[in-house]
């Protein structure tokens, strides 16, 4: 069984999308950027992907230098290129041109000792969405805590 170790979440996709499926992407990278990842170094809150011709990348991942980097440091915010199978990346263009869908990172994580990218295909929440799921949370809050005091 393979052992997952979550590095980056990007929670203000759960936000600001209803995340319909999930597909796993390998990602292109280099020494420097996966042992920033190691050390956590990495944030997804404004990134997004994009396919063209063919090939679907990461835009807008900020990974830090490595300290001990020097020369061999790549640009933070560069265009990653995604590792996935033709056929879904195929499937998933038709599906971001026809409808209103967008193609959104949501987790970073090492499997064994890969870095792999979740990729969430979301459709964007309305401003009355987010605050019906804010009214939702709060109310749960309110009832958890209300049974929490009453069993004691």
């Amino acid at each position: 069984m393979a052992s997952l170790k979550t590095v980056a979440q990007n929670k203000k996709a759960h936000h600001d999308y209803f995340i319909e499926e999930t597909y796993e992407a390998g990602i292109e990278l280099f020494g420097t950027e996966v042992k920033s990842i190691r050390q956590g170094r990495v944030n997804l809150k404004d990134s997004w992907c994009s396919i063209d011709k063919g090939e679907i990348f990461v835009n807008g991942m900020h990974i830090s230098p490595y300290e001990q980097g020097n020369i061999f440091n790549r640009d933070p915010m560069r265009v990653r290129r995604l590792l996935m199978h033709k056929k879904e990346i195929n499937r998933l263009f038709g599906i971001v041109k026809q409808t209103g869908y967008s193609l959104i990172p949501i987790s970073l994580y090492f499997k064994d000792s890969r870095v792999k990218l979740q990729v969430g295909l979301c459709r964007g929440k309305k401003l009355y969405d987010k605050r019906e799921d804010m009214a939702r949370r709060t109310a749960k809050r309110d009832i958890d805590r209300a049974i929490k005091e009453q069993n004691r």
